[in-house]
């Protein structure tokens, strides 16, 4: 549980959990179609990734002020410090929020003031993603790169998340261009649902430097070839694979093939309100069920932070590596 880690794909929305949601929705005067936090999460049964979104998208009505993404925020880092996580990168969708008319001010400033307050209250270095919805258009998402203008002191990186199939890559080099222009990091969700070629587009087109999720690329094995050499991170969500049925079972998940592959692979927790736990619950889940050693959850933790964006603080990845290696499980 306590095996330093950093989490690299968390979505803040997806940390919402039922008891937040029915407190945000009383104080904002929103009426949820649910009696009471139970029947709430006997919602979060999912066949697949769109049913998944339509309620992730729903239950946002409750988040209308920075208080509300601020208490979103330090709920989730409250959480993640028990489980062990040293450094957060958090990913944020705005224009679900913007759609409804929350302006994105509203959304980053709310978060930032969790994120500042994080390390000296949870021991957590954090950094903030923006994500595009790769189910809108180009235009809306230079749009909100734009619209983001302000608030590139808290932003460090883009990336690209929602429904996957039908939505390649290519769809957004512009703004991807746009945003290296800007100096922020890219990363972007790829072979999750969508096929190996979306990895390859990822990389090549929107010239990203992590792969969120990339669980297909076993499909393809020049492209694992190219993936190792090239050290290129996977941030894989177990959990999330086996509620959306990526993955059938989570004892079938690649994750120990693709370690012994070489592959630089990471584990996160996704949506973590919706997917049955939290980053520590997550190592958990695959030490049991792929037989994962001890060895085996230290590389991971290790590679969490060799992917993490702290190039500009190499002091402190040297620190939260130390503490990796010095980890004695019980």
């Amino acid at each position: 549980m306590h095996l330093p880690k950093a989490e690299l794909h968390l979505h803040i929305e997806g940390t919402l959990e039922p008891e937040l949601a029915f407190e945000l929705a009383g104080r904002n005067g929103v009426t949820l179609p649910y009696a009471g936090t139970d029947e709430l999460r006997t919602a979060y049964l999912f066949e697949d990734l769109q049913s998944f979104l339509d309620l992730y998208y729903a239950l946002m009505a409750v988040l209308r002020t920075e208080d509300d993404f601020a208490d979103l925020a330090d709920a989730y880092l409250t959480r993640a410090a028990a489980q062990g996580v040293r450094h957060a990168e958090i990913f944020f969708d705005p224009q679900a929020h913007t759609a409804r008319g929350v302006p994105i001010g509203t959304v980053v400033e709310g978060l930032g003031r969790a994120l500042d307050r994080s390390e000296e209250k949870h021991g957590i270095s954090t950094q903030l993603i923006m994500c595009f919805l790769r189910d809108q258009s180009a235009e809306s998402a230079m749009e909100t790169l734009e619209a983001a203008g302000p608030h590139l002191h808290r932003i460090s990186g883009v990336g690209l998340d929602s429904a996957e199939v039908g939505h390649p890559p290519a769809k957004f080099r512009e703004v991807y261009e746009a945003a290296a222009a800007l100096g922020l990091r890219k990363v972007a969700h790829a072979g999750e649902e969508g096929p190996p070629e979306y990895i390859r587009e990822a990389l090549d087109v929107l010239g990203v430097e992590r792969i969120d999720h990339g669980l297909r690329c076993m499909e393809d094995p020049e492209l694992v070839d190219r993936l190792v050499s090239e050290r290129i991170p996977l941030t894989l969500c177990p959990l999330s694979n086996v509620r959306l049925r990526a993955i059938d079972v989570l004892e079938e998940h690649p994750l120990r093939a693709m370690m012994d592959a070489g592959l630089l692979c990471t584990v996160n927790s996704d949506d973590p309100a919706y997917f049955g736990g939290y980053v520590a619950d997550t190592f958990h889940a695959v030490h049991e069920a792929l037989g994962l050693d001890r060895e085996h959850l230290r590389t991971l933790a290790r590679n969490s932070f060799e992917a993490a964006f702290l190039d500009n603080d190499e002091e402190r990845r040297a620190r939260y590596l130390a503490e990796v290696e010095a980890y004695a499980f019980d």
